[in-house]
């Protein structure tokens, strides 16, 4: 599939020109207004999909709409919209399974700190590392008073960016963004859905049709997901922990915009998506509206987290 492995020594470029796309990607996402009535559990924790009460006071509007998006955010989904084919996703597959892959061995906490290297901290968007950011979306799920496990979905949901470091990546474009099905038809709402005129499957005899290669009602679950960090994190942790699957979903589909927030693709929805639907939707608050001027101590939560990663991972060395 893919290119030579990225090597070290350009990590630090490659990085900084990722988080500036992914930050430019993140302002854009606004969330419509859902409403959604409190819920709690007999030993009063909230469930994991009650209203998200940390963001009350946030001025939700000053997110930029997509219309009036930068350039480098318009020109980022034309490339990343030209190039999500059905072979190339077939490909990235082919490759995160292949027994010849060398999977580097880290534990989460030094996941964590391996992916804080693609931080520059001369970024004007951001003052914040990816752990400082990782553990502001996980202490503003556990302020809510959400479950053990969402907390630590926080805590790990972009975790995925760290095949920036192994062979596969390509560049932002399989990395960050919006996710999409490949295989039917792509939707017009998806955002800049203009763009996918430059994808050839958009002329395939098949994969052109509303339901491409798939039937109404197959799952979500066996949708091909555009390739990127949730889908590569998805299959990462899988087998890998002990998460329940509407954790996996807040994983795999927390940039599925389309789905859970326009309404796209719900032809597809299997009995029981209704569950990991609403589980994407009641996460997504603490991935777009976390940050804060409030910058959390990395020391002072450290033993937090660290109990709750072994509480979840089994093996202590994960392999990537």
């Amino acid at each position: 599939m893919a290119p030579s492995s990225i090597h070290e020594n350009n990590s630090d470029h490659i990085g900084v020109s990722l988080e500036s796309i992914s930050d430019a990607v993140d302002q854009v996402n606004v969330l419509k207004a859902r409403a959604a009535a409190k819920k709690a559990r007999p030993d009063g924790q909230a469930s994991f999909d009650s209203e998200s009460h940390f963001d009350s006071a946030k001025d939700k509007a000053s997110f930029r709409q997509y219309d009036s998006a930068c350039d480098r955010v318009k020109n980022f989904y034309a490339e990343q919209h030209a190039k999500q084919t059905v072979a190339y996703n077939l490909t990235a597959r082919q490759h995160f399974h292949s027994r010849s892959r060398v999977r580097p061995e880290m534990t989460v906490w030094e996941a964590m700190e391996k992916l804080n290297t693609l931080i520059d901290d001369s970024d004007p968007d951001t003052e914040l590392s990816q752990i400082q950011h990782l553990l502001q979306s996980a202490e503003a799920i556990r302020r809510d008073g959400k479950p053990r496990w969402m907390q630590l979905v926080g805590l790990i949901h972009d975790l995925g960016k760290l095949m920036l470091f192994f062979d596969g990546a390509q560049g932002q474009w399989d990395v960050v963004g919006d996710t999409f099905p490949v295989g039917c038809r792509f939707d017009e709402r998806c955002v800049y859905p203009e763009t996918f005129a430059a994808n050839p499957d958009s002329r395939h005899a098949v994969y052109r049709t509303p339901q491409g290669i798939y039937e109404k009602g197959c799952g979500v679950e066996n949708l091909i997901m555009s390739w990127g960090h949730d889908e590569y994190l998805y299959l990462v942790l899988r087998d890998q922990s002990t998460l329940p699957r509407e954790g996996l979903a807040m994983i795999r589909y927390h940039s599925f915009y389309p789905w859970h927030n326009e309404g796209a693709y719900r032809e597809f929805m299997a009995e029981g998506d209704e569950v990991l639907l609403s589980a994407v939707k009641a996460f997504n608050p603490y991935d777009l509206y976390s940050k804060s001027d409030d910058v959390p101590s990395v020391e002072r939560l450290r033993p937090y987290y660290l109990g709750l990663i072994d509480e979840f991972f089994p093996q202590s060395k994960i392999k990537w």
